[in-house]
């Protein structure tokens, strides 16, 4: 439940959600809908109840990206917030077993679906920037520690996660210059209870599996969805509006030190 002076603070605005049936990405619908935002879920899957209007989407297709952009500004009339969540882990492949077929499956999701999604926010968020309320976008990227930090593996992902660091200082740099007045920031989770970690859930269970990642945190527990969903809200309203070409470590400690590797598979 929000707080009364936020509960419409997004009131007007029309927010973008990738990958929002499930895990960050329904956690932020949810509060990005409370906070008074028109918020789509785009998602190859519908989630069974949730948030917002449900639009199949596969951000690895250019063309599904224009078909998105073209809905929301039919159906909505604008584009304020694009959440680039949607993301797959791709497996724990090392650089010697990683599969070329691999790793560009996971580049196409989590490097170019984020890219995608960043090109069609900007064209949306320009077209509509003089609409009422005065639109002052925000994308919001989610990346991982793994994009900040190094590790023997999964490499793929942790390639893919380091490009939308990087993609997402670019994007802000190039509006700035171009006085668009769309922000862009990335957000770097550590192990946050979702259905990436479902192998490790499948072989321990899932209390026995949250309790030994969670201990590998130094604040002692894994996250849950909210708990990055608040960091979207903030990024996404005009509260951090002088935040641009930012990172945000939400890891519950996990890169302050000597980070110990939070697996994808049994302990």
């Amino acid at each position: 439940m929000l707080p009364t002076d936020m509960s419409n603070e997004l009131s007007g605005h029309v927010a973008i959600v990738t990958g929002g049936a499930s895990g960050i990405g329904a956690a932020s619908a949810a509060l990005l809908e409370s906070a008074g935002a028109a918020v789509i879920v785009a998602d190859l899957q519908a989630a069974k109840d949730g948030p917002g209007r449900f639009v199949a989407h596969d951000v690895a297709s250019e063309e599904s990206w224009k078909a998105l952009l073209a809905d929301v500004l039919e159906r909505e009339g604008r584009l304020d917030v694009v959440v680039n969540n949607a993301g797959i882990s791709g497996g724990s492949g090392n650089p010697e077993t990683t599969t070329v077929e691999a790793w560009q499956k996971v580049q196409a999701v989590n490097s170019e679906g984020v890219f995608l999604g960043c090109k069609y926010a900007v064209q949306g968020m320009k077209r509509t920037g003089s609409a009422k309320p005065a639109s002052k976008g925000s994308i919001v990227n989610i990346s991982s520690v793994a994009g900040l930090i190094g590790s023997a593996g999964p490499t793929a992902y942790t390639a893919s996660k380091g490009a939308v660091r990087l993609l997402s200082k670019s994007v802000a740099l190039y509006c700035a210059e171009r006085k668009y007045d769309i922000r862009c920031n990335s957000v770097h989770p550590g192990g946050v209870d979702t259905a990436i970690f479902n192998p490790l859930w499948q072989a321990v269970g899932h209390e026995q599996g949250k309790a030994f990642i969670g201990a590998r945190h130094p604040i002692g527990r894994m996250a849950e969805p909210a708990d990055l969903g608040e960091l979207v809200l903030w990024l996404a309203s005009d509260r951090s509006s002088f935040v641009t070409g930012a990172e945000f470590v939400a890891d519950g400690g996990l890169t302050a030190g000597l980070m110990r590797r939070v697996p994808l598979a049994s302990p």
